[in-house]
């Protein structure tokens, strides 16, 4: 007769359980806050080959988890503006999804957090903290705390944007997308 009586429990419990998943941008909007002037997204998605997995492990220190990369041109007047490319990192416990803007030169344009599903390391959203992000190249250091700062509660988050926008960057690299 005990486990009755808490059986009403279960909806409260279910009630106010915290629900931290939360889904900000699709796709397509983050590709028009990253490319504002681009004129249209040509879909140009990419399997990659074991061998270029492990080229961008080498290149990035990161290993590629998925075989298939999401990824689109930027077109303006007929021309590359750039790539852009949908990605996931583990935050802590959960993955968060992103955007990242590149010129067909290797430059960050931007980062957009599309998806983000953990309790803790928001700050990965504020745009003061993506903002670090604006002109990287593979020259640059990709250090948390030298180069992009860590945000506190948070540095799981970060140190894994941080090593998810550089492995973006060496995809772009080993997979030669200029123009």
């Amino acid at each position: 007769m005990r486990s009755v009586h808490n059986l009403w429990l279960l909806p409260v419990a279910a009630i106010v359980s915290p629900v931290y998943a939360a889904d900000y941008l699709t796709a397509e909007q983050a590709q028009k806050v990253i490319f504002s002037d681009a004129q249209s997204f040509e879909a140009k998605p990419v399997n990659l080959t074991s061998d270029q997995k492990d080229k961008i492990k080498s290149l990035s220190g990161v290993r590629q988890r998925w075989d298939t990369q999401k990824i689109w041109r930027a077109v303006k007047e007929g021309k590359t503006a750039g790539w852009f490319v949908v990605d996931e990192v583990i935050g802590k416990h959960e993955f968060i999804t992103y955007g990242v803007g590149l010129t067909p030169e290797g430059h960050v344009v931007g980062v957009e957090i599309m998806s983000y599903r953990e309790s803790y390391g928001g700050g990965v959203r504020e745009a003061s903290w993506r903002k670090n992000f604006v002109g990287k190249t593979l020259v640059d250091p990709f250090k948390l705390d030298e180069d992009v700062p860590n945000i506190s509660g948070g540095t799981l988050s970060s140190r894994n944007v941080l090593d998810g926008v550089k492995r973006v960057l060496v995809i772009q690299k080993v997979l030669n997308l200029k123009e």
